[in-house]
């Protein structure tokens, strides 16, 4: 029962920046973060390079004035992981 309160009672998170990213725009942050360009990100998501494109202006709403900037403060904020690893060039073909 006290598991179950301790539940209950946590405080919700508090507002920060980016956590108002969808899903596929955190996806998309840490394909950059890999150093995709936006056609290996629509290919890899299989998607447009248009709807890329759409998801770029979600995240440019960080604060970011290009891609540079949004990957360092989607890092600087851990809303990716510094992981990310692009994939080899000849990977798919």
């Amino acid at each position: 029962m006290v598991v179950v309160q301790a539940l209950v009672h946590r405080p919700a998170p508090s507002p920060g920046l980016g956590n108002d990213l969808t899903e596929r725009e955190r996806e998309v942050l840490a394909l950059l973060a890999a150093g995709l360009t936006n056609v290996e990100v629509a290919w890899r998501l299989t998607v447009g390079v248009s709807t890329v494109k759409y998801h770029l202006r979600g995240i440019f709403k960080l604060g970011a004035a290009n891609r540079a900037e949004a990957v360092a403060l989607a890092l600087e904020n851990k809303l990716i992981s510094s992981q990310a690893k692009a994939p080899s060039r000849g990977e798919g073909s």
